[in-house]
């Protein structure tokens, strides 16, 4: 694995020892920030399940400002401190140990926001768009914001649900990206429209 643009291109990335945690691949990963970027102007990033850290040390090297790594397993954080420092990202970042839901609560209470999140949970979990509702409910998305969340291709997320819409998806063998936006006016437009219902 490793960096494939930006500032820290060509840098070399561990793994987590153990099989524990399955990659994003570099072709995905090169997939995903074609639809999503390729390069950002700023802003700053989530990567929820972080594994290697990988998703979101390539957002930092093609132009995020800062990145939060989020991961309850110590060999994931300790892989992802190692590869914050090879790639020269460590003031940029900050690591938790954490599970998804508090890690978002934690946040929340920090009043943080992001313009972009990986989302890319244990395939055995099929909880991508409640995480995404918590997120909404918690404020803690920007407007416009991107939410990339990887999912076994077998699995079929909703293309709209509350302020989401998918405007994106592809799939890469067993797995797929389904590619989101997080639009607050359609949130909007749909709570006038249940006012006017119950009218």
């Amino acid at each position: 694995m490793r960096v494939i643009s930006g500032r820290a291109r060509g840098r070399s990335l561990k793994a987590v020892p153990g099989m524990g945690t399955r990659p994003t691949t570099d072709k995905v990963k090169e997939a995903i920030f074609s639809m999503i970027g390729p390069y950002f102007d700023g802003g700053s990033a989530l990567d929820l399940f972080a594994g290697t850290g990988g998703l979101g040390i390539e957002a930092l090297s093609r132009g995020m400002d800062k990145a939060v790594f989020i991961d309850k397993d110590v060999k994931s954080l300790e892989t992802i401190r190692q590869n914050l420092k090879a790639t020269g990202f460590e003031s940029m970042a900050e690591v938790y140990k954490n599970d998804a839901e508090r890690a978002l609560k934690a946040l929340a209470k920090r009043e943080a926001s992001f313009d972009l999140v990986f989302l890319d949970p244990p395939y055995r979990l099929k909880h991508g768009d409640a995480l995404m509702t918590q997120m909404d409910e918690l404020q803690l998305l920007k407007p416009e914001a991107t939410i990339v969340l990887e999912h076994e291709a077998s699995f079929v997320y909703p293309e709209r649900f509350g302020p989401f819409v998918q405007f994106r998806k592809a799939e890469y063998g067993e797995t797929s990206v389904s590619i989101y936006t997080y639009d607050t006016e359609l949130n909007t437009v749909q709570t006038d429209d249940q006012e006017e219902q119950h009218e």
